[in-house]
């Protein structure tokens, strides 16, 4: 059983929030170890001519994961605590931890000092990680998150959750996953959706459509998500 597995994440989106609710729980109930790395959205989806997210003061989800790595050179908790605490304000309660003072806020909430948040940002180091992990993603193909690598950099995307299996489920899902990441030739797996589907995800991305300052993109095409939340009328 693979005992091990890296976690890619952009703290920002809410897919990949879900899938780290679930790879908790395998965690707890296996005795797993989760590397916590990075990815940016912000970056693969750039547009030519624009900033890169490491050229801006503050960058929302770039922002967000240079204080991850100030927290990860510490104790990799601190920033399974981080990004939990991230993604509960944004992903649950429609809150904007990609604004300064709201970010200020939930790093006080663990009990790390105010100082940390400044000297993230004023070390430059911090970049070079978050492009060290993001480059991983990309030198194996991937292009999103959640990307997860096992033992012997075999990789995969997903899996893409809004309603997070825990207890046996949770396992379930656990051996489906790590059974796909053996069969290297396996490419893709994937669930047509109906319109249930799209009205459970729709529900799902409301706090995150409530708190998101930006637009979604995917792939370089923008995403319209707010379709799915109106579609029932509310």
């Amino acid at each position: 059983m693979k005992t091990t597995v890296d976690f890619h994440f952009d703290p920002l989106c809410p897919f990949a929030y879900q899938t780290s609710i679930w790879m908790r729980d395998v965690r707890d109930q296996l005795g797993l170890t989760v590397n916590w790395r990075f990815f940016s959205l912000e970056e693969i989806n750039r547009e030519e001519g624009k900033k890169h997210a490491y050229e801006r003061d503050w960058s929302y989800g770039w922002s967000l994961m240079r204080i991850g790595v100030a927290l990860r050179r510490r104790d990799m908790a601190l920033l399974d605590d981080w990004y939990a605490a991230i993604g509960a304000e944004l992903h649950e309660r429609g809150g904007t931890p990609h604004l300064p003072e709201t970010a200020r806020r939930l790093l006080e909430g663990l009990g790390v000092e105010d100082e940390l948040f400044d000297q993230a940002l004023a070390d430059p180091t911090t970049h070079d990680e978050i492009r060290a992990d993001h480059q991983r993603v990309v030198d194996a193909g991937g292009f999103g998150v959640p990307t997860l690598f096992f033992p012997g950099e075999q990789c995969l995307f997903g899996p893409v959750l809004v309603d997070p299996p825990t207890g046996a489920q949770a396992l379930t899902l656990w051996q489906v996953v790590t059974g796909m990441a053996a069969l290297p030739h396996v490419y893709e797996l994937q669930r047509p959706k109906t319109s249930t589907d799209a009205a459970l995800i729709g529900e799902s991305l409301r706090p995150y459509i409530r708190g998101r300052d930006w637009v979604s993109i995917n792939r370089g095409r923008v995403i319209e998500l707010e379709h799915l939340v109106e579609r029932d009328g509310k």
